[in-house]
């Protein structure tokens, strides 16, 4: 397991629930000093009170000045060495009811969302020489899932980032990633769970059932299972991977 010294601040965007909770506690237990981002303070605080994390900002990763200024108040307190782009959000609608505000919502948190968080903290990374950037995109962004096509673009979107900034980042010290679960259990799951349940008059048990035939090992993933994913990115030893995107999806990629 990585460890990391007091001297490392870790950013986790979205780190109040769900797969970003899981991070940040993993980075936290791992030693580092962890500041997360989320629109909802209770939420945040919450996490915080439970030793998730040890600093919490509000921020909107959509818009750009709300990301750059909770970013800003936390590398006043320590320099960022550790950003992992988690927020996102997951909308579904076959193609031809798709608009146009339904793909710039999905591109503006889980695409923008990145973008934001990454141009915050890449100058001082480069600058000192070391760091970790990390976008947690989705199984959805190495291959296509119906009725979901704008987030599976954005998602794509992120993958496509990623590789470009790995190549410019190449010989500074930084190392840009992306983590692609597959189907997890999280909040975000829960409204394609009701949705499969609304639509299909299905029960829970089967409407999980039909989320957990995607992965070969006929299950969901766990939140600590990509944060464990996560957390190796971001040691040492994983200074000559860059570029990646590694699937967390029991064999469906």
């Amino acid at each position: 397991m990585s460890k990391f010294s007091h001297s490392s601040h870790a950013v986790v965007t979205g780190g109040g629930r769900g797969i970003g909770r899981a991070i940040a506690a993993a980075l936290t237990e791992a030693g580092a000093v962890v500041t997360i981002l989320g629109r909802n303070r209770a939420t945040l605080d919450e996490a915080v009170k439970t030793d998730a994390a040890k600093f919490a900002e509000v921020a909107d990763v959509a818009d750009e000045l709300s990301v750059r200024s909770a970013i800003a108040v936390a590398a006043a307190r320590q320099p960022v060495d550790i950003l992992i782009a988690n927020a996102g959000a997951a909308e579904s609608a076959p193609f031809g009811r798709s608009d146009a505000a339904l793909f710039q919502r999905m591109m503006n948190v889980n695409f923008m969302g990145v973008v934001h968080a990454t141009q915050a903290v890449l100058p001082g990374m480069i600058e000192r020489r070391r760091g970790r950037v990390v976008a947690i995109a989705s199984s959805a962004g190495l291959k296509g899932y119906a009725y979901v096509s704008a987030y599976s673009a954005a998602k794509h979107a992120v993958i496509g980032l990623v590789r470009s900034l790995a190549l410019e980042t190449a010989k500074s010290g930084v190392t840009v990633n992306a983590v692609c679960p597959g189907f997890t259990e999280t909040d975000l799951l829960e409204g394609s769970i009701d949705n499969i349940m609304k639509k299909t008059g299905r029960s829970r048990e089967q409407a999980i059932a039909e989320l957990s035939k995607h992965n070969p090992q006929g299950r969901l993933v766990t939140p600590q299972e990509v944060a464990d994913a996560v957390l190796w990115l971001c040691g040492e030893g994983a200074a000559a991977i860059t570029g990646q995107a590694v699937a967390v999806a029991g064999g469906e990629i």
